[in-house]
């Protein structure tokens, strides 16, 4: 696919030279000139108001598309050591729903190592088919080796709509398998829908530090392919009684992986993972440095909650990236949310706003945190929670 100038119409105005984010367009002999810079955003196409450049290739491989060939809806089935990832079962819980509209059947695509008898649980969670890569190679995660697995499995065949979790995984080699595909992919999504007639994804995300929710469509091509956040859709009940299919693929790699795992080293912690606990202690730049955050632990750990951080303490250095919540970290729906020293910036917001009850602590009165926490304390954060610790070490004896 590629942009060119239609030298006969180009009046040599300029307009698109303007327009360019990129500076990939030049003057040559008077007429307009797309360099290799050019990335295909299009900007330049909706600048010109002489129709003088368009698009080509993209009209040609959506054609050679039959669109009508491809059915059914896939479920990338994350799992750690075997085990069955929660955002999967959300995928699932939702991938039946929209297979169901589609009079289609729902698919998992599970891949490892040592993974064969796990394959019956996503059956029970309401797959209808399981392609099942189970190879030692497969073993660590590789974006290389998953996306050759799944681009193989899709291109034969021919998935209507692919589903995986916006997770560190699914965002590192999703878009790969997109890229392969020539789709598009849709990041974070928080709803799904489909029209029954058309067979088109609706897929609503969060915009503009959530301001907004945007609802993006891909008429014109196949797989739609969407990666969806934890914990904003119900996981699928579990059916023993249920009966499915599963399709043994022999993995071979194509193509060089450029990378592999040589160690792998766990964070161990006396508190749970973000994305699964009910109760957060979360802190941000307002708690005054990595000394103060053995409160938050503290707090965690007579609640039974994780600790969680805003990505200006992750930046300082107090906390680990696995704790970040929020658009580039992770979204969370606890019970409880106890926000620490948090101003409340929009793009912290995007990953908690969801939670049940949410508790704020701050010092300044007009904290942007205050206007959606359930309940608010204005205070001293280093004065406010012993106090906190010390009465909840008593209610629970």
């Amino acid at each position: 696919m590629s942009v060119q100038v239609i030298s006969n119409t180009c009046t040599g105005c300029e307009t698109c030279v303007s327009a360019c984010p990129f500076g990939a367009i030049e003057m040559r002999g008077g007429k307009a000139f797309i360099t290799e810079s050019c990335t295909l955003c299009g900007a330049c196409i909706e600048a010109c108001e002489f129709k003088a450049i368009e698009r080509t290739g993209e009209e040609a491989v959506a054609a050679a598309k039959d669109l009508s060939a491809f059915k059914g809806v896939w479920v990338f089935a994350e799992q750690h050591k075997g085990g069955i990832s929660s955002v999967t079962l959300e995928l699932l819980g939702e991938g039946r729903k929209l297979a169901d509209k589609r009079q289609t059947k729902l698919s998992a695509v599970f891949i490892g190592q040592d993974i064969k008898n796990r394959a019956k649980d996503l059956i029970a969670h309401g797959a209808d088919v399981v392609y099942l890569a189970d190879d030692p190679a497969l073993k660590d995660f590789n974006d290389d080796s998953y996306s050759a697995v799944l681009t193989t499995l899709a291109t034969l065949h021919k998935p209507e709509i692919i589903l995986a979790g916006a997770t560190a995984i699914g965002r590192s080699f999703i878009p790969k398998v997109a890229a392969k595909l020539y789709t598009g992919l849709t990041a974070d999504c928080t709803v799904l829908d489909i029209d029954p007639e058309t067979g088109n994804l609706h897929q609503t995300r969060p915009a503009f530090g959530g301001n907004i929710m945007a609802t993006i469509v891909s008429p014109n091509h196949r797989p739609q392919m969407a990666t969806v956040r934890h914990k904003v859709m119900k996981p699928a009940p579990r059916n023993d009684a249920r009966t499915g299919e599963i399709i043994e693929v022999k993995f071979t790699q194509t193509g060089d992986v450029r990378t592999k795992v040589i160690k792998t080293v766990e964070e161990l912690g006396e508190t749970v993972n973000i994305c699964e606990a009910n109760i957060i202690v979360a802190g941000g730049r307002g708690m005054g440095g990595v000394k103060n955050f053995h409160l938050l632990e503290e707090l965690a750990k007579v609640l039974g909650g994780a600790v969680a951080a805003t990505r200006g303490a992750v930046d300082e250095g107090w906390i680990p990236y696995s704790h970040q919540v929020g658009q580039t970290g992770k979204t969370v729906c606890p019970k409880l949310y106890i926000a620490c020293g948090i101003s409340g910036a929009i793009q912290h917001v995007a990953g908690m706003q969801s939670s049940d009850v949410i508790v704020a602590i701050n010092k300044d009165p007009d904290a942007p945190i205050f206007s959606v926490a359930t309940y608010g304390i204005v205070g001293d954060v280093l004065e406010v929670l012993p106090v906190m610790i010390k009465k909840f070490k008593e209610i629970r004896g």
